[in-house]
């Protein structure tokens, strides 16, 4: 059996908060290990944040293009080195992850195990860690696994080729037609990306509406944006079954009532599911909710003392390391706040989340006060009223922003 290796706090995770956390606690002179089963930076910088916004500004760069004229700029066809655009993505992804494994390199006191962490029981006060063959012990641990993509129980589906927000990025050659299961944030921000880089993209939603936990009129908008980018949106349909289209490759969606949906390629992102099932929980008496997640309370912590998560399990989102609580890590200086993102007006990446999640924010707390709800808005714009909101909510002290 391998030595035990002692360490003050283990972080198992090394995508948006694990590195930060790390390199924070080892500035107060903890000794502490970060384990990653794949890529230093997780999702964000290796499948999710870093490559989506980089496409994404080749996405702006056509769709202002195409849009020149208007501006007095005659450019003539606009196309699409659909490859060429892939490959400056790859090389944004491989910098900035060779600039954290760089930086973290070189930080004293911390010990990087690329294997998967498991929990596998206690030694006294210390927690028992598993990093591949390497065992290791700490009072402290902070899980920081994040989530994988979950594919709805579709008939066919399983038999049949099909992308995740991964493997689309993937891709080197250009979809002739795109369908997206699904009408959340991420298979939206793809939609358009790839609407604007040359696809046909149709995007098929069983609820309603697309983005169902928004308000009603927010839903609206964002439909109506991406219809008039030319996106085919279907809502309040089931999909019935996948089956093999009518080009080689491709696939046909059959929905509830009847219709056929061909495309050359099918991206799936139906939801996603936390990677909690393959941590050894159970061996501290650690339990998750009905969906998977961490149960922590406003400080992060678990039933479970000295176990932290990095999850917010109600709403399933992130959490940067300045919200983690001041005991462990607090990044922000007392009076500190948050720099606010300036948004685009036209890419649903930039306006989804952040000021329509505060203004849903705002709006549900002025009911909860019983404050009456403005109904005049002939004279301001909806992102008019997210920034007044927001100043009268920094002037009370109380900004808070929804996560990324």
């Amino acid at each position: 059996m391998s030595e035990v290796l002692s360490f003050d706090t283990v972080v198992v995770g090394a995508g948006q908060a694990g590195p930060f956390l790390a390199a924070k606690l080892v500035a107060q002179g903890q000794k502490v290990a970060l384990i990653e089963a794949r890529d230093l930076g997780g999702t964000c910088v290796n499948r999710g944040c870093t490559p989506t916004k980089t496409l994404r500004k080749s996405a702006r760069v056509a769709y202002i293009a195409r849009r020149a004229s208007e501006f007095g700029v005659e450019l003539g066809p606009v196309k699409i080195n659909f490859a060429v655009a892939m490959e400056r993505m790859q090389r944004r992804v491989d910098e900035s992850r060779r600039g954290l494994e760089g930086w973290l390199g070189n930080l004293k006191g911390l010990s990087i195990f690329k294997a998967h962490g498991r929990l596998a029981g206690r030694e006294g006060a210390d927690f028992v860690v598993h990093a591949g063959e390497a065992r290791l012990k700490a009072p402290h641990v902070v899980l920081n696994t994040g989530t994988r993509p979950w594919s709805a129980p579709i008939t066919g589906l399983a038999g049949h080729p099909f992308l995740d927000n991964e493997s689309l990025l993937a891709l080197r050659e250009r979809p002739d037609k795109l369908v997206i299961l699904g009408g959340g944030y991420i298979s939206l921000e793809m939609a358009q990306i790839f609407r604007r880089l040359g696809s046909d993209v149709v995007v098929i939603e069983r609820a309603p509406r697309l983005t169902a936990r928004e308000d009603a009129d927010v839903s609206a908008a964002i439909t109506e944006m991406l219809v008039a980018e030319g996106i085919e949106v279907l809502t309040g349909v089931a999909v019935q079954e996948v089956t093999s289209g009518d080009t080689p490759g491709g696939s046909c969606v059959v929905l509830s009532d009847g219709r056929k949906v061909q495309g050359s390629h099918l991206l799936v992102a139906t939801g996603r599911v936390p990677n909690t099932d393959n941590l050894g929980l159970d061996s501290v008496g650690l339990k998750t909710t009905e969906r998977g997640y961490l149960d922590t309370n406003d400080r992060l912590e678990t039933q479970v003392p000295g176990i932290q998560g990095a999850w917010r399990h109600q709403s399933a989102q992130r959490v940067h390391p300045h919200q983690l609580p001041r005991s462990r890590n607090r990044c922000r200086k007392p009076g500190r706040r948050t720099p606010e993102r300036r948004r685009s007006d036209q890419d649903l990446c930039d306006v989804y989340r952040p000021s329509i999640g505060t203004c849903r924010a705002v709006r549900s707390r002025r009911q909860t006060l019983g404050r009456p709800r403005q109904t005049d808005l002939s004279s301001r714009t909806r992102h008019e009223r997210c920034q007044q909101s927001q100043r009268r909510e920094r002037d009370r002290g109380c900004n808070q922003t929804s996560d990324r």
